[in-house]
């Protein structure tokens, strides 16, 4: 006999409908799947077999073929385990039920029969949404029933047990639909576990990171240890505009595919913070593997991506980044496939400014020769810099501010301004598609908005020619000073704002020589 059973997959952070077809004949005993499938999804025989046996169901002892379709895509994982099972029993006549081109089945299983979680549920479950072929519902393991139930008008079916899931296709009113409120889970969802206000001192650095918020710019910190750049990096997410439902659903998707969602987690309705350690791979960064998966760029989609000690990072892992950081999206391309991961997100880095980390700082010092120092500062190449914004000096926080006990502006106060001026730069930019930040502007949308007076024309033509500023520190100038003015509610870009602008300009200053 045959019966046929849907299931789903992912293809990059989307996915598709599979259909699982199971046919029984009177032949020796023989497990085949075909379609394929990797060695997750081969191995599915010993754990189906035994989820059958151990489930009170007859396994039956003859030729079991296994067809995943369509058959020219390669299938992933563990999910295919419950239909697949399914289908065996439809296939033997132990599940009384005429057609099961209605539901969608999900599930890893283990040996005693019990239904496991599986990444990529959210995807998968979208996916189905969209679909217009009749289906009323989806059937998951338990623990991704929230996860599955963002997806909205989705009926979700939460199963803990094979047994449970058939007894459910005989008796659909065995199981009731799992309910879930998107509004109230995206509202008690948005919390973060720091603050600005836990940061002594460091006030010029807080603003240099307000303004990077403001605008989308990317930033690096220089600073001696100890100085609290990481700190300051960590509450940077805090401070950035309010994630939309759109956004937290988009970033949700990407951790799914990952499988990095914790247990019962619906949604992340907080701006991604990724922190990769210096001896990531270029995979790592940007994604990939044998089994290609998002990487740290793609997880910090609509977030923030940290590089703590940037210059020790391979300086080839690096200059990867420079394409993702120009489009918002990595692009895979392998003999058999090509992959898409949205990537769009907002670089902090932080380094020191010399090998042994104290150069210009007055409490230790430094021992680095010149031609050492350069050598360091080489490391980060000159194309990456000119996709970073903003470069801030962040000194050593001194005694008096370390035992003060009054604290800085809180984290919502900074944001507050920081969504105003995010405001008014989508109202500038409402006729242009590819622009929603100063930070996306190239140089014909600086020439339109960002237009200055004779005054702040000098004062851009000293920095450059006497303070040894670099040709492309420029359009970064022009850039920054326009979301200090957003900042400021001002119409038009003034002198104050172009000086403030050109103090964020450290690295293309001869400080290092």
């Amino acid at each position: 006999m045959l019966a046929k059973v849907y299931s789903s997959a992912t293809l990059g952070v989307n996915a598709y409908l599979v259909e699982v077809e199971a046919d029984i004949q009177q032949q020796l005993p023989l497990f085949i799947t075909v379609g394929l499938p990797d060695g997750a999804v081969r191995e599915s025989k010993e754990r189906v077999t035994a989820a059958i046996k151990n489930s009170d169901f007859v396994f039956p002892a003859k030729k079991i073929t296994i067809n995943l379709a369509p058959a020219d895509i390669r299938k992933e994982g563990s999910a295919f385990d419950l239909p697949m099972a399914a289908g065996i029993l439809a296939a033997t006549g132990q599940i009384l039920r005429d057609s099961f081109d209605d539901y969608v089945l999900l599930g890893e299983l283990s040996l005693d029969g019990a239904v496991r979680p599986v990444p990529g549920v959210l995807p998968m479950a979208m996916q189905v949404q969209q679909e217009d072929n009749g289906i009323k519902g989806i059937i998951v393991p338990k623990e991704n029933a929230p996860e599955a139930a963002m997806a909205e008008d989705l009926k979700v079916y939460p199963v803990s047990t094979l047994k449970e899931a058939v007894h459910f296709l005989e008796d659909e009113s065995t199981i009731r639909p799992y309910e879930l409120d998107i509004s109230s889970v995206f509202s008690a969802s948005r919390k973060y576990d720091v603050d600005f206000s836990d940061v002594k001192g460091q006030e010029s650095t807080k603003r240099a990171l307000e303004v990077a918020a403001a605008g989308g710019h990317n930033i690096i910190m220089i600073g001696p240890p100890g100085s609290g750049k990481t700190m300051l990096a960590r509450r940077l997410p805090t401070i950035l505009p309010d994630i939309t439902i759109p956004e937290a659903l988009e970033t949700t998707k990407i951790h799914s595919v990952a499988g990095l969602l914790s247990d019962n987690t619906a949604l992340i309705a907080t701006r991604p913070f990724r922190s990769p350690h210096h001896t990531v791979s270029d995979a790592g960064l940007i994604g990939g593997g044998r089994i290609p998966k998002p990487g740290e760029v793609s997880l910090a989609h609509h977030g923030v991506l940290f590089l703590d000690e940037i210059a020790e990072f391979h300086k080839d892992v690096l200059e990867v980044m420079r394409q993702p950081m120009e489009d918002g999206q990595v692009t895979l391309s392998r003999a058999t496939m090509s992959l898409t991961y949205p990537a769009s997100f907002m670089l902090a880095a932080a380094m020191n400014p010399c090998p042994c980390g104290y150069f210009g700082d007055n409490s230790h010092e430094c021992n680095c020769t010149s031609a050492a120092i350069q050598r360091y500062m080489s490391r980060i190449s000159g194309p990456l810099l000119d996709r970073i914004d903003i470069h801030i000096t962040v000194p050593s926080v001194k005694f008096k501010e370390l035992s003060s006990d009054s604290c800085g502006e809180k984290s919502e106060v900074i944001r507050s301004r920081v969504n105003a001026a995010r405001k008014r730069q989508q109202e500038r930019f409402k006729g242009e598609k590819k622009i929603f930040c100063n930070a996306h502007m190239q140089s014909k949308d600086i020439r339109d908005y960002c237009i200055i007076d004779e005054k702040s024309k000098s004062l851009l033509n000293l920095a450059i020619t006497k303070q040894g500023l670099s040709a492309r520190a420029y359009d970064r100038i022009l850039k920054v000073s326009r979301t200090i003015a957003d900042l400021e509610e001002a119409e038009n870009i003034e002198t104050t704002h172009i000086a403030e602008a050109i103090h964020y300009r450290s690295l293309d200053r001869n400080l290092w020589l």
